[in-house]
């Protein structure tokens, strides 16, 4: 793993900081670090306010998606809330829907099956739409390069609103809206919403168009938001810091029925974003990889405590069902990959056709974990073969899928993460290509693991007061990661051992001149116990957190690598 120990700030921004906070040196470097360099930029910060979001219709087209909402309402035609099978879709279409329906009967959702009809809008949605005499969708979290399909729509005489966030294409498709912050002439000022998140909007500017400017009835909603926020990993910066900052205070306080029906299940209290992601989140997604993405759309809708019991108890087998599908299909690919010799090289791309198209894009991580490289793993999907895409920090995996575009019938998605299709006859020629375009633009480092480290600290510094503050740094998430601090020639003080069921997790008391001892656990770093037998000098990387035991709370390091001092 490469140590990258991020440069230190002006120190005259800092000391300025230090002293109208007044906070240790430590705590300012990593807010200027994060660009916040005045009191009022960091009362925003750790003082998140509703007051701050930006208004709804500074969206692109946000008039003409509320103009021909209430327009449907007031004609009363049949709307259907179409979205995606994850997270970010299930969240989006029960946010949308329960809104509307507290409102207008008229409002029915389309989740498309994950095999039968494959990622975004698809025809046998609008076929289902124009038998049953939807004459409006609203899609949520896809749909910005589906023009093909809002034509034939358009044909059926089924208007669209898309609400999307990826990446358009050239052109967009003539829905009588397309809300996404990402086209090139929309001005919102913020970027970074996930499909939930421009869901979020839309009934705001309901709301506003109501004659409801406040947000305070639409707050409820925020514990999909957060959720949704999470677990599409985009920057919990801005606005998302905002949703999320609010949407954790619904799930710990007020959660909706169906999340607090998981929230039993896991027996946890005061969730953390990342909290949600570990527990609620994959629980939300195995219902569309296992079964079908109605079941995550019912179990966020119901309002029955005893009902949304049952319907958490079946979804947390089919989170069971994933976690024992992409455990044996991770052991068979890592297996492929060894017997077709293929360890060397700049990417994995591998296929079965047998394998769950839920899971692939799990499986995809959990093989860079091992050989740290773009990854693409494929499985048949009716006559076309199907992948999920997943890429290493700092590499572009939609620019490289883009210039792979001849080989492909259709793909989409973000930097780190994509899908995509294309017929088995292609399968080689664009295994080839992908392998040659990655490694002409990868650089070289990016092939090893890094580990950001914003500030070098003394154990000494790690106080009371000085994690009062660091905890509200959070929510964290990318473009606000939990802080990774390096402290050198620190020493076990004899009790260091590996631990867990294998002995792949190490443990160790440590301690620095002058300091007192402190506990920390390092996930996976079993095999380097020998660099800290006999009280040798060691460099530790990690982040801070908080361990109870018994009701009785301490602080800890979790260690992200170690490595033999200089010294």
């Amino acid at each position: 793993m490469r140590w990258k120990l991020k440069p230190k700030p002006l120190k005259e921004k800092v000391e300025h900081l230090q002293q109208v906070l007044q906070v240790d040196a430590i705590i300012a470097q990593l807010l200027v670090q994060l660009g916040i360099e005045t009191y009022a930029a960091a009362k925003t910060f750790f003082r998140p306010s509703l007051a701050d979001l930006h208004h709804p219709f500074l969206m692109k087209d946000m008039d003409l998606a509320v103009a021909r909402i209430q327009k449907a309402i007031s004609n009363q035609e049949n709307i259907m809330v179409y979205g995606d099978y994850d997270v970010d879709g299930t969240t989006s279409v029960a946010l949308v829907s329960s809104y509307l329906l507290e409102q207008y009967s008229n409002v029915t959702t389309y989740i498309p099956d994950r095999y039968a009809e494959g990622y975004g809008i698809s025809y046998k949605g609008i076929d289902y739409a124009a038998d049953n005499d939807i004459s409006l969708i609203i899609a949520l979290d896809c749909g910005v390069k589906a023009i093909d399909k809002v034509a034939y729509a358009t044909k059926k005489k089924v208007d669209f609103i898309i609400c999307d966030h990826h990446r358009p294409g050239k052109s967009l498709p003539k829905a009588i809206a397309v809300l996404d912050p990402k086209r090139a002439d929309c001005n919102y000022p913020f970027k970074e919403l996930c499909g939930c998140g421009v869901g979020f909007k839309l009934i705001h500017a309901l709301e506003i168009e109501n004659g409801t400017p406040s947000v305070e009835h639409i707050i409820p909603y925020l514990d999909l938001v957060a959720t949704a926020i999470g677990a599409d990993i985009v920057p919990i910066v801005g606005e998302n810091r905002i949703l999320t900052y609010f949407g954790l205070q619904v799930i710990n306080a007020q959660p909706r029925k169906g999340f607090e029906a998981i929230i039993k299940q896991v027996k946890k209290t005061n969730l953390t974003i990342t909290d949600v992601v570990f527990t609620i989140a994959p629980r939300i997604n195995a219902a569309g990889r296992m079964k079908h993405g109605n079941h995550a759309v019912t179990l966020l809708t119901e309002t029955n405590e005893t009902l949304a019991t049952t319907y958490a108890t079946e979804i947390n087998q089919y989170n069971t069902d994933r976690r024992q599908a992409d455990k044996q299909i991770t052991k068979e690919a890592l297996q492929m990959i060894v017997d077709n010799n293929e360890q060397e090289g700049f990417t994995t791309v591998v296929y079965n056709e047998n394998w769950h198209k839920g899971v692939i894009g799990i499986v995809a991580s959990r093989l860079i974990e091992t050989y740290y490289r773009p990854t693409l793993v494929f499985t048949k999907s009716g006559d076309f073969l199907a992948a999920s895409a997943r890429s290493v920090k700092g590499f572009d995996v939609y620019n490289a899928l883009e210039a792979c575009a001849q080989h492909i019938e259709q793909f989409g998605g973000h930097k780190y993460a994509a899908g995509l299709t294309l017929k088995p006859a292609n399968y080689q020629a664009f295994k080839s290509a992908f392998e040659t375009i990655v490694k002409n633009t990868i650089p070289e480092a990016l092939l090893h693991p890094e580990v950001q480290i914003d500030a070098a600290i003394l154990l000494s510094d790690i106080t009371p007061k000085f994690w009062r503050i660091l905890k509200q740094f959070a929510p964290f998430g990318p473009q606000n990661m939990t802080p990774v601090f390096l402290s050198e020639n620190v020493y076990d003080t004899g009790f260091g051992k590996q631990v867990g069921e294998d002995k792949t997790h190490l443990r160790v008391t440590i301690q620095q001149a002058n300091s007192n001892q402190i506990v920390g656990i390092g996930f996976g770093l079993g095999d380097k116990l020998p660099l800290i037998k006999d009280k040798k000098p060691f460099n530790a990387v990690f982040s801070i957190d908080e361990n109870e035991w018994q009701g009785t709370k301490s602080l800890q390091l979790r260690l992200r690598d170690i490595k033999e001092s200089a010294l």
